[in-house]
């Protein structure tokens, strides 16, 4: 079938025109009908998606049929309790707990970092590793950059291990890489997920040729897309008109910043720093590859080589009957929903989260929370 025209999200450099986002709005209802079959399931992979979706209110223009699923796309969400448990114990060792804001309140075992700072323990909000960096020049106490977040966010913390820093700065990774779990996605038995939206930013560094392979194995298209409202939209319609014809490839819809090949130089610095390492993300599964650590050559810099983490004085506390209840890791796999959640606004808030997935800015759950799921306007 021929390609549904619509409009282009660069003329003239505007994203959040009204009558070109109706435009998109109905070719993508048209394009949706055509597939054949409802719902058209789809999913995305970045919390910024999902908050622009969210904060624009797009999914009260989206088809009746068309399901836009949010994935593994918060890096903090992810983060397991083993990992929140490490900086936690360093905090109660002593050490200066540098990290981003999100983190603080991301449940671990018996503490959160939150937990920990009412306790004695001196963690810092920063905004960037540099910051981290200019916090351990600024004292002669040991600091830890507990790091956290994608590919975007590893990159700067590779520039900061080749640079210069001071002796006593160390860095505890909690990255996270999403070309793995997009595999686990795609090979759940109960995954009901057609096509992927990818993350535009990530893809500004890694290139979109990266997800080749994926769609040749998986036979699935994937579409490279940005954050504006417009940028949503139109990457929704390319992604279900390659549902429709049944073509598995890769377009890239956000061509303004991503190239076939990426940032070669952020890549190689990310590689010099950082290796691939099989791990346990939270509430989804053991992803092969899908951990950012340091190499053995920056072993001076890891701050699970440096100093002794013992975590068994964590682990003698049993979870609480609300985290079993939590269904926070089903939201993120995409196979179920935050209003579906018994806990959901009720014993689960931003104020006092019970899953991870209400913590940060990028979680489903705190998203919906603020902005409203499916609002009906």
């Amino acid at each position: 079938m021929p390609e549904t025209a619509v409009p282009s999200a660069v003329d003239e450099l505007k994203f959040r025109d009204p009558a070109k986002a109706r435009a998109l709005a109905a070719a993508l209802g048209k394009v949706t009908r055509e597939v054949g079959h409802a719902p058209v399931s789809v999913m995305h992979v970045c919390g910024s998606h999902e908050q622009a979706i969210a904060k624009f209110g797009l999914r009260t223009i989206l088809p009746k049929g068309l399901n836009v699923i949010m994935g593994p796309g918060c890096p903090v969400c992810v983060t397991d309790l083993p990992e929140v448990d490490e900086a936690v114990v360093l905090a109660q060792d002593g050490k200066i707990i540098a990290s981003y804001g999100d983190m603080l309140k991301v449940p671990g075992t018996a503490q959160s970092l939150a937990d920990a700072q009412a306790l004695g323990g001196r963690i810092e909000v920063v905004y960037s590793a540099a910051q981290a960096v200019e916090l351990a020049r600024d004292t002669t106490d040991d600091v830890v950059f507990f790091a956290s977040g994608f590919e975007t966010t590893a990159v700067a913390t590779a520039a900061v291990a080749l640079g210069d820093v001071p002796p006593n700065f160390s860095i505890l990774s909690a990255h996270k890489y999403i070309p793995p779990v997009m595999e686990i996605v795609a090979e759940m038995p109960d995954s009901r997920v057609e096509g992927f939206l990818a993350a535009g930013h990530a893809a500004a560094i890694t290139g979109w040729k990266i997800f080749e392979r994926f769609v040749e194995k998986h036979r699935v298209p994937v579409v490279v897309a940005g954050f504006e409202p417009l940028d949503i939209l139109a990457g929704l319609v390319k992604l279900i008109e390659l549902v429709r014809d049944g073509t598995p490839r890769v377009e890239n819809m956000f061509p303004r910043c991503v190239t076939p090949d990426g940032n070669r130089n952020a890549q190689r610095q990310l590689w010099r720093v950082f290796r691939t390492q099989g791990g346990r993300w939270r509430g989804i599964a053991h992803v092969p590859n899908g951990n950012l650590r340091l190499r053995d050559e920056f072993a001076h810099l890891d701050a699970r080589s440096r100093y002794p983490i013992d975590l068994r004085r964590l682990w003698t506390h049993a979870p609480s009957a609300l985290t079993q209840v939590c269904i926070c890791g089903e939201i993120m796999a995409g196979l179920n929903a935050p209003e579906n959640c018994p806990l959901f606004g009720k014993e689960c808030v931003p104020e006092s989260p019970v899953g991870a997935c209400m913590v940060s800015s990028e979680g489903t759950c705190k998203i919906w929370y603020q902005y409203g799921g499916h609002p009906e306007l």
